[in-house]
């Protein structure tokens, strides 16, 4: 038959032979239930729907409507339009990604990203890893393997997929050492602590959670005061990090990075996916030859990034360098934009809603930076809010959806916030709301 020909050209013999398989198998079932014997058309049909279901990648793009910038679950930062074709540079082309183009011969894949990185936060030194916890584990592991490590109880932090700082340190060799209360814990407490076995003071910045109320701890300064007076060393996990200051745009003040190393950590650690909005990476700052021990300590080569995360990352901070970081980097966009930019997208939104016959409304709201960043933290926010006596089965039907979109639902409503959609998604996702809610009647 044509039609199988057809479908041997666009896969393989080998994928159209099973799929058949499959239909007929299927075809024979529906027959012995009573059901009428499907044509040979038929079963071509249901064979390339077989295939193109095998086929279909399970990681697809997907419409976040949720108001969560830093959606972990949706694949944490968005990249700029110059880091996504730095990537594609990168992945279509040699590159000099260990070669040294002046001196002819080997080179280092760090320094694509060291330089711009010392230059924006003042650090004598730079690496670059595959994520943040892997930082961790190789500073504790170069620098601190069978000696103590203090660090405060109300520091001793999980974050997501179950991961401990304590089982972080355990794994790495270094000897946990823990001081304080988890809500109180004083410099005193640090200073009482230290034994001829102690290496460094650890502050793991609580990036995920917060505590209010009867709490209190040392400040980064007065550690790295301490721990300098010792001969200890200071080592800050910023966890998220950032190089501009959130309070600019109505959150909380979140640590940069600059701050901590001129606090006197000697050395940093963050991520590069959160909100620094680059690609999915660790990065160590500080002192150079502390950095260099880490560069050569054996558990770099099983931790180091490939040439498309380093090119994104140079291309992100690059950004930063011109000033542009508010207007280039989606996460920046996303939190910096204004409340009248959201609302009349909103506004936008209900009308074109409103014209194919569906009732919807705006409501104030409020999105979130998440992420493991600026917990509790929220951004005020226009809603588009969908009624109807079925939410959960619309919310079901859009996630079902090519692309899928995820929105979020309260008290009974389905709700699309703005701030998440980028403006080239807004046309598809209008098509998909209007398209599912006809076709089902879930409005």
């Amino acid at each position: 038959m044509q039609a199988v020909q057809a479908l041997e050209r666009a896969y393989s013999h080998d994928l159209v032979v099973g799929a058949l398989r499959q239909a007929l198998d299927a075809a024979r079932q529906a027959i012995s239930s009573g059901e009428p014997a499907a044509s040979p058309d038929t079963l071509v049909s249901r064979s390339a729907v077989i295939l193109k279901a095998q086929l279909r990648p399970t990681l697809c793009p997907v419409i976040n409507a949720t108001g969560v910038i830093i959606h972990t679950n949706l694949g944490r930062a968005l990249l700029s339009p110059a880091a996504r074709t730095a990537m594609n540079q990168a992945a279509r082309a040699y590159s000099n990604l260990e070669y040294d183009l002046e001196a002819g011969k080997r080179g280092s894949r760090y320094t694509h990203a060291e330089s711009l990185l010392c230059r924006l936060t003042g650090a004598e030194a730079a690496l670059v890893l595959n994520n943040n916890a892997g930082a961790v584990l190789l500073i504790l592991s170069a620098l601190a393997r069978g000696r103590e490590v203090i660090i405060s109880r109300g520091q001793l932090i999980e974050i997501g997929g179950g991961f401990r700082i304590p089982d972080v340190m355990k794994q790495s060799g270094a000897i946990l050492k823990e001081v304080g209360a988890t809500n109180r814990t004083h410099l005193r407490d640090y200073e009482t602590a230290i034994t001829e076995q102690t290496v460094v003071l650890l502050r793991a910045h609580r990036s995920n959670f917060s505590m209010s109320g009867f709490v209190s701890e040392p400040t980064l300064a007065e550690m790295a005061e301490l721990a300098h007076s010792r001969g200890l060393l200071v080592v800050d996990d910023l966890g998220s990090g950032t190089l501009l200051d959130t309070a600019d745009h109505g959150l909380a003040h979140e640590p940069t990075i600059q701050e901590s190393l001129s606090a006197g950590a000697d050395i940093v650690s963050c991520s590069g996916d959160k909100l620094l909005g680059g690609p999915q990476a660790g990065i160590v700052l500080g002192r150079a030859d502390l950095v260099a021990r880490l560069r050569h300590f054996p558990l770099t080569r099983a931790l180091r990034v490939d040439k498309t995360t380093l090119a994104a990352l140079q291309a992100t901070l690059l950004h930063y360098l011109k000033g542009e970081a508010l207007q280039e980097i989606p996460v920046w966009r996303m939190i910096a934009v204004s409340m009248e930019t959201l609302t009349a997208r909103a506004d936008d939104w209900v009308k074109q809603l409103a014209a194919a016959g569906l009732e919807a409304e705006i409501l104030e709201g409020r999105s979130t930076v998440g992420g493991g960043s600026l917990p509790g933290e929220t951004l005020p926010t226009s809603l588009v809010a969908l009624n109807g006596p079925s939410p959960q089965r619309l919310a079901a039907a859009l996630r079902r959806a090519d692309p899928p979109v995820i929105a979020r639902i309260e008290n009974e409503q389905l709700l699309l916030d703005p701030r998440t959609v980028q403006p080239e998604e807004e046309e598809t996702l209008l098509e998909t709301v209007i398209a599912l809610a006809q076709e089902r009647e879930i409005l």
